[in-house]
């Protein structure tokens, strides 16, 4: 009887370490997004900056980057629940075809009588 909840237990610890490794995926691939952004529109903003003699392109080029690295990351991770991309774990009723609001798959709310 015992090897049946060991087995549980170990699904259950396999389980949580492999969603503790996707979350530190997913940390690193924000970070380096942001970073990415920063550096690519900062050195953008440097050559520019640099071709016209205005310094404050730098700084803004790269405010502009982590901006832009912000949007793509809201995007594309912070849209839980919505089956594409995001980190919801399960589809909203309207990704998987359901009904919606105060509807029942027999028809209208109090219809059922």
């Amino acid at each position: 009887m015992s090897s049946g909840n060991d087995a549980s237990t170990q699904a259950q610890k396999r389980a949580a370490a492999q969603g503790r490794a996707q979350g530190l995926d997913i940390g690193w691939t924000v970070f380096s997004y942001l970073l990415a952004g920063m550096a690519a529109y900062g050195a953008i903003g440097w050559l520019i900056g640099r071709a016209v003699h205005v310094s404050l392109l730098f700084p803004i080029g790269m405010l502009v980057g982590l901006a832009i690295s912000l949007g793509y990351i809201i995007y594309r991770y912070g849209r839980g629940g919505l089956g594409r991309g995001g980190l919801g774990g399960t589809a909203s009723p309207q990704d998987r075809g359901g009904h919606r609001g105060g509807s029942s798959p027999r028809g209208r709310k109090g219809d059922d009588r």
